[in-house]
């Protein structure tokens, strides 16, 4: 299940890359939540960390994400896991859109393919 938040990055902390070969990626959202602002974090894993490329501290993004918990120990604990963003003024990111979405083409024509010559 998907949840969205909306809100001002605070900050994007530089990826951590583990001897397992696992990356990941925070950031910190600001949400204003009635009297108290609340700091929420976020995480970004693989290929979905180059979602945050371009995004500066500041601005304001909704973001996507999934709820993961896991038992260690006999402890519980959550991750906040994004896989989209959308900034606010621009298009949303998803690493999973396809990458001839707004391609105009003919009425008939397929689309591009593998064996279209890009000269």
């Amino acid at each position: 299940m998907a949840y969205d938040l909306t809100g001002k990055i605070k900050l994007i902390q530089e990826p951590q890359t583990f001897n397992s070969g696992f990356t990941k990626r925070e950031m910190v959202v600001t949400v204003e939540d009635g009297k108290y602002p609340q700091d929420i974090s976020l995480e970004f894993v693989q290929d979905k960390i180059s979602l945050l490329e371009g995004l500066q501290p500041g601005q304001e993004v909704t973001v996507t994400f999934d709820i993961r918990g896991r038992e260690y120990n006999g402890r519980y604990f959550n991750n906040l896991q994004g896989w989209k963003i959308s900034a606010a003024g621009a298009p949303a990111q998803n690493q999973g859109q396809d990458d001839y979405a707004g391609m105009p083409y003919q009425a008939g024509d397929p689309g591009p393919t593998d064996d279209d010559i890009p000269f």
